[in-house]
């Protein structure tokens, strides 16, 4: 993708930023090299390489899943306005 002082001014400017010239010149210079790295990454071969969800291989320790509270329930919905089969019943807020 090629851009141009001109493009860098008009997206500066939907971004509400005032930019000079020379401001405009060296976003340009850093926009350039941003593009041309992506470029670069994108023309890499990677289909034989396999989906990863961590850059390392770590595993996580996970505990037992157990219960470790009692139900309260019961006595939490005693205290409620208003309750019916299991659910606490709120006034209608949108009409």
């Amino acid at each position: 993708m090629t851009l141009t002082v001109t493009d860098v001014k008009r997206i500066a400017d939907l971004a509400y930023i005032e930019i000079d010239h020379g401001e405009a010149e060296a976003v340009l210079t850093q926009l350039t090299g941003i593009f041309n790295l992506i470029e670069t990454m994108q023309s890499i071969d990677t289909s034989s390489v396999d989906p990863m969800s961590h850059a390392q291989s770590v595993t996580q320790r996970l505990r037992d899943d157990e219960v470790t509270e009692t139900n309260q329930r019961e006595s939490c919905q005693a205290i409620a306005p208003q309750v019916e089969a299991g659910l606490y019943l709120v006034p209608k807020v949108i009409e």
